[in-house]
């Protein structure tokens, strides 16, 4: 039976936190003058209220959770923690709250998709809140691919179970230690982006939004042109702290306590990562070389800029990928729905469930040349058990059918098949751009139908919390007691 009591705690507690964010932008527009100073304060006061009811109605005694209450907490929070974020943008922009939600939905899911336009004249507030919101659901998904999908077993993510995962009393204290760490890895991280797009003669205000929205892997800027309207230093940058925040934030913890960077370097997810990002910036770099004319050094700098970009589903903008040819755009076009490292702020597939693919299909080679030997499945040193392999499927198989199935109501809505396939895709593996006239990497998402966008704020959502995570609350079998 769930424990709608807990539940509404919870909601309570994530709803306080985000009024107490929302205090930044406020401040901002106060010192500064340059409007949000009211809007926000508004913002500010319905989400401290409606925080208050919940925790007051949502308090017990006996705070026990269970694996279902988990499975509804994870698409609630973040569901209704959108909801309230959004205030801003219809106070201060006068949007449509459809408009706010997609936005915000794109915020926090670290998406990067936007309705937004005339960036360069907003109000610092608001794009500073935009930025917070990436920053926020960057780290957030972080500590929830560590403590609590290996735990619900979504998606083959039981694979990196540790101590963190275990909600037991016993193994508390461990799991609020590695929250704790990959929290403090994560504002070092940031900081260090700040100095280094600031070396590049960045603003200490672009510094500060971009290096929220670089780590986070969401892809929001404060200017139309996005990093085009920066230097070639703010390039490589971001192309860095891009890759980082593709990694497992859980390895650089274990790396900085052990002091051993092999413990980064020998994991099978970085490897394969590093070489996919690799191997993709070259090819691009020599077409670029070869048949647009780029010199090298700016043909490795865009290509490697931009393959980084996708790969980790940030999104920024560096030149027009769809008008280099047919190679590049049909590599840019897989590499969408690849993604990352588990763990990492990143978005997509991950790298992970590829490399246990192409293992089970070595294995199944070997029982066909091997029909009486005994093979077992490894992966990062680890047996992988048939429980793994079958959510490994399952993801893989609902995540396809998703795309499929929002492209096709995106299509009954009267979008052009390149903007309806790769809308969807963008959204499920919340990368932000997508291809075409109208979505892509120079277009924004404003043109589209409003029931358009609800569709890909639900895909967004989904992408970001794995699929099954909220697949499962739609079987009658939830419910049941």
């Amino acid at each position: 039976m769930l424990n709608f009591r807990p539940i509404l705690f919870v909601i309570g507690l994530v709803l306080s936190k985000l009024a107490l964010f929302m205090y930044v932008p406020t401040i901002v527009a106060f010192v500064t003058g340059t409007g949000g100073f009211l809007d926000f304060a508004q913002a500010v006061i319905i989400t401290h209220i409606v925080a208050f009811i919940c925790l007051t109605f949502g308090r017990t005694s006996d705070f026990r959770l269970n694996v279902r209450d988990m499975f509804l907490i994870t698409s609630l929070v973040w569901t209704i923690a959108s909801a309230f974020a959004a205030l801003p943008f219809v106070f201060i922009n006068h949007i449509s709250f459809t408009d706010a939600y997609f936005e915000t939905m794109s915020g926090l899911t670290t998406t990067g998709s936007t309705v937004l336009s005339g960036l360069d004249d907003m109000a610092l507030s608001i794009l500073l809140w935009r930025s917070i919101l990436q920053w926020l659901g960057g780290v957030g998904f972080i500590v929830m691919a560590v403590a609590v999908l290996p735990m619900l077993n979504v998606g083959g993510m039981k694979l990196f179970q540790t101590e963190s995962s275990d909600w037991s009393d016993k193994s508390s204290p461990r799991a609020k230690t590695v929250a704790k760490n990959i929290v403090v890895v994560y504002l070092v991280l940031t900081l260090l982006c700040i100095m280094g797009y600031m070396l590049t003669g960045m603003g200490l205000f672009d510094a500060i939004n971009h290096a929220f929205t670089t780590l986070s892997t969401g892809g929001y800027s404060t200017s139309d042109s996005s990093m085009n309207h920066f230097s070639n230093g703010a390039h490589w940058v971001a192309t860095l702290f891009m890759f980082l925040g593709g990694l497992p934030f859980l390895l650089f913890v274990s790396t900085l306590r052990k002091r051993n960077p092999m413990v980064l370097l020998k994991d099978a997810q970085v490897q394969g990562f590093f070489l996919l990002f690799l191997v993709a910036s070259l090819v691009v770099a020599a077409w670029l070389n070869l048949n647009n004319g780029y010199p090298v050094l700016d043909a490795l700098r865009i290509s490697m800029f931009n393959i980084v970009s996708v790969v980790t589903t940030t999104g920024y903008g560096l030149d027009d990928f769809t008008a280099w040819g047919a190679l590049p755009t049909t590599l840019f076009g897989f590499i969408m729905m690849v993604g990352a490292c588990s763990g990492s702020t990143a978005g997509g597939i991950k790298i992970f469930r590829f490399q246990i693919c192409f293992a089970l299909l070595k294995n199944q080679m070997m029982r066909l040349i091997h029909p009486n030997g005994v093979f077992v499945q490894r992966y990062n040193q680890r047996p992988v058990n048939e429980d793994i392999v079958r959510s490994v499927v399952a993801f893989g198989l609902t995540f396809v059918i998703t795309i499929i199935v929002i492209a096709g109501c995106l299509s009954a809505m009267g979008l052009d098949p390149v903007t309806s396939i790769s809308g969807s895709i963008t959204a499920v593996a919340n990368v932000g751009p997508g291809m075409g006239s109208v979505i892509g990497p120079t277009g924004n998402f404003a043109s589209l139908p409003e029931a358009a966008k609800w569709v890909l704020s639900f895909g967004m959502l989904m992408g970001r919390l794995e699929i099954l995570t909220i697949l499962v609350l739609f079987f009658p079998a939830f419910w049941r007691r």
